[in-house]
């Protein structure tokens, strides 16, 4: 399993890792490093390693372990400056808006995308080779591609099973089967972050991405409309097989935990809005605080992590939010539902500026799905909407307008017990019915069967006790 991030955790390749593993196979998840984990740990029996960058790129994506060039650093710095100035002439104000063609950025985009071709190389030196490779992202396919060459037998990895991370056991066959799946998380270069990226340099990376994409075994995806535009957009053959992320069936007890409203330090009387996932910007946060406010004996809490972490915690002691607006950080993703339970509603107040966010359904909605939680989404968000009005699970609301967002808040949590209720049974019951993981997760293992019909598990050790039964 290959994740560019930290694996912090990682719900859905654990959930994927844990699930491979149930069925015979040896599971290694691989991420990106953070100051604060370590390179190497577990998540219950799945092993999990953290590569750094490495290679010539290495400097350019991971300052704290090499610094840039002098040369180079000091050519941005002159090219950079010389940009500024020529933006003020008359006539040259155009310059502003476009970005200076630095060295570093040239570079960013000749080697794009450059952090998972750094990422890549370090992933090199102290992986084996493995049969099967299932990439969460672009970045991960990249080195996917390149980890699949070797294990099929273009480079040796004796090395890597004799040196880092404790990797046990005889040395590897120079070949395994190396096949990749792409798990195609989201339409990258459809989010906000390429909205004004110049048109030739988004056809460069489409292209790039196409070539990938044609190299890959398989395609998987988290919806039946982003497999339907991927079909499209790329001109396959068949569409890709949907995996939703949505959690494992457990059966809900007979009253829900109250353990959200001890952590948020709230009355159990006062009426809990949830906001789950990262905190950062574009996903209504703000508007969401404040469409709370405006509803008595109700509280927004958000619990994630993400960069606005700490601007939320200043917002939780601002006076006009206090006791109303409350941030606690992200727990481990199988006690998220729990977690959920306690709330009245999860709100999803996501703008749908970007198609990829219009196809998006996000861990948090199938989290609130599988608490019995109403959801109420942004009006933009398709899928979502769609699902949420045809099983009457909630309501739909501007995400841009505090006041209309208070307006569909109000409609959830002052409905009628008898109405709650429903609500909450229905949402157990799709839950149970089709939108668990155990269902969803079906189609890859199929796929990953039909790849690598028989799993060859006996050169590599993993320092990770196999599972109990028939092998």
């Amino acid at each position: 399993m290959l994740v560019h991030n930290p694996v912090a955790p990682y719900s859905r390749a654990l959930r994927v890792a844990r699930s491979l593993e149930a069925e015979g196979w040896e599971v290694l998840i691989a991420g990106t490093t953070r100051p604060d984990l370590p390179d190497e740990a577990l998540d219950g029996t799945i092993r999990i390693i953290r590569a750094h960058p490495a290679g010539p790129l290495a400097r350019f994506v991971e300052p704290a372990r090499g610094r840039p060039a002098t040369l180079v650093a000091a050519s941005d710095a002159a090219i950079g400056a010389a940009g500024r100035l020529l933006s003020r002439i008359p006539g040259l104000g155009p310059l502003r808006a476009a970005r200076t063609p630095t060295p570093r950025r040239v570079l960013g985009v000749l080697c794009w995308p450059l952090p998972a071709r750094a990422w890549a190389s370090g992933l090199r030196r102290v992986l084996p080779p493995a049969d099967l490779y299932h990439a969460c992202g672009i970045a991960a396919l990249v080195a996917a591609e390149a980890l699949a060459r070797d294990a099929q037998g273009h480079r040796s990895q004796r090395e890597a099973l004799r040196g880092r991370h404790g990797l046990r056991g005889r040395a590897a066959p120079e070949r395994r089967a190396g096949r990749v799946v792409y798990d195609v998380i989201d339409l990258f270069l459809e989010g906000n972050a390429y909205a004004t990226m110049p048109r030739a340099v988004k056809r460069l990376y489409g292209r790039r991405e196409l070539g990938l994409v044609r190299a890959a075994d398989g395609i998987v995806t988290v919806n039946e409309a982003l497999a339907g535009e991927l079909r499209r957009r790329w001109a396959l053959a068949e569409e890709p097989a949907v995996v939703r992320n949505c959690p494992p069936w457990e059966p809900p007890p007979a009253t829900p935990p109250d353990v959200l409203h001890r952590a948020a330090g709230l009355p159990a009387t006062t009426r809990i809005v949830l906001f789950l996932g990262i905190l950062g910007a574009d996903r209504g946060l703000l508007e969401s605080g404040e469409a709370v406010r405006r509803i008595p004996d109700a509280a927004f809490v958000a619990l994630g992590f993400g960069p606005w972490y700490e601007r939320l915690r200043a917002r939780d002691a601002d006076p006009r939010f206090v006791g109303r607006h409350v941030t606690l950080p992200a727990v481990h993703p199988d006690e998220v539902p729990r977690w959920a339970a306690g709330a009245d509603a999860v709100l999803i107040a996501v703008p749908g500026d970007s198609l990829n966010q219009r196809l998006s359904t996000p861990n948090k909605f199938w989290e609130g799905l599988a608490a019995g939680v109403p959801l109420v989404v942004g009006r933009d968000l398709l899928v979502m909407r769609r699902i949420v009005e045809v099983h009457d699970l909630g309501a739909v609301a501007d995400p841009a307008d505090p006041d209309d967002l208070a307006r569909a808040l109000r409609e959830v949590l002052d409905a009628p017990p008898d109405l709650r209720a429903a609500r909450r049974e229905r949402a157990l019951a799709l839950h149970r019915d089709r939108y668990r993981w155990e269902i969803q997760v079906r189609p890859l293992l199929a796929l990953a069967d039909r790849l690598v019909p028989e799993p060859r598990r006996d050169a590599l050790d993993y320092g990770v006790r196999p599972p109990a039964g028939p092998s």
